[in-house]
């Protein structure tokens, strides 16, 4: 519908009266097709011509003519802030690396899984995901519990959040950055709280003398520590084993304890040791989550002895198996029966 024209500028001039009249007669000739000039003229002209239209506007109502009303404003639904709604995490390797699966759920039913891998030294190595849907995630958590080497558990999703804040506390203390990846996801963890590190009794000697047996567990096979920075002391180990001197079993011993107790020392100082606690600790939780509360209290008494700068590194049965298994690496390497790449422990900083 096009509608019919009024010329504004001479009725500018118009006395109030003669203005009413006007807008009356444009009204009565036309009406509803008058409905869009007359609106206008009483919103946006000047004070008499615009009471003059709304004059003509009331007596076009008065007679059923009005415009359609507006429809109503849709209403605006503030999309729920998504929040760490699940979380589930792997035990630590040897390197000192885990994987953690973090559910975001959102407004309207939506969730998104973050899939990443931090490490204790380098933070945050790996990262994906995106969206997923609650039959997915089920699948996905049944295969992984099946294929993984490592076991899973669910844990808080707070401690989640602090976990990966965590190691990106680390890229800032280090000049480094996570993976182009964490980009998307780096908002759902602003503000998230470093988490306190697992609470720790006074370390039971009977314990801490049997915790050598943890380095026999399956999950912990990897725990080592790196066979490149022991390589010398291996070949010195390999030749004392070989030497054509007659020796007694017992000098044999001390010249192994020896070279043993030299890798632990130069290799085991108070940032490690603090290190390789820290992982004892988060292992201990694992194995109470798993049902093996006794692994857990020998996993605590051993990372209590190993955080303890009172108790000498050298005599503890848990990093001597650290470094007694880097050793017979190391010699293996270096007979060539293994790759150096194969049984590195060293991790490469996210760039």
């Amino acid at each position: 519908m096009i509608a019919p024209a009024l010329d504004v500028e001479r009725l500018r001039g118009l006395p109030e009266d003669a203005l009413d009249d006007t807008l009356r007669s444009f009204a009565d000739a036309h009406g509803a097709e008058a409905l869009p000039v007359l609106g206008a003229l009483a919103s946006g002209a000047e004070r008499a011509m615009r009471r003059a239209a709304k004059r003509a506007l009331y007596r076009l109502a008065q007679r059923g003519v009005t415009a359609p009303a507006r429809p109503a404003p849709r209403p605006v639904v503030e999309r729920a802030p998504e929040r760490a709604a699940r979380a589930w995490v792997s035990g630590v390797d040897g390197s000192g690396s885990r994987a953690l699966w973090i559910l975001f759920e959102g407004g309207f039913g939506s969730a998104a899984l973050c899939s990443l891998i931090v490490n204790d030294a380098a933070g945050v190595l790996e990262v994906a995901g995106g969206g997923i849907t609650k039959r997915r995630l089920e699948a996905e958590l049944a295969a992984l519990r099946s294929s993984q080497k490592l076991p899973w558990v669910e844990c808080d999703p707070a401690r989640a959040l602090g976990l990966v804040a965590e190691a990106l506390a680390l890229h800032r203390a280090q000049g480094t950055a996570p993976p182009d990846a964490f980009a998307r996801w780096s908002r759902l963890f602003d503000g998230a709280d470093l988490p306190a590190p697992p609470a720790l009794p006074a370390a039971d000697p009977a314990l801490v003398e049997r915790s050598a047996a943890l380095a026999e567990l399956p999950e912990m096979a990897g725990w080592f520590l790196d066979p490149e920075a022991v390589q010398a002391d291996a070949v010195e180990l390999l030749a004392a084993r070989a030497s054509r001197l007659v020796v007694s079993d017992q000098v044999k011993a001390e010249r192994e304890d020896a070279i043993v107790g030299r890798v632990i020392e130069r290799e085991l100082g108070p940032e490690a040791r603090r290190r390789w606690a820290r992982r004892l600790a988060e292992m201990a939780l694992v194995f109470d989550a798993t049902g093996r509360a006794d692994l857990g209290a020998l996993a605590r008494a051993a990372a209590a002895a190993l955080g303890d700068p009172d108790v000498d590194p050298r005599r503890h049965p848990f990093a001597r198996a650290l470094a007694q298994r880097a050793l017979e690496l190391a010699a293996e390497v270096a007979s060539g029966r293994l790759k150096a790449a194969d049984v590195s422990r060293k991790v490469r900083s996210a760039e």
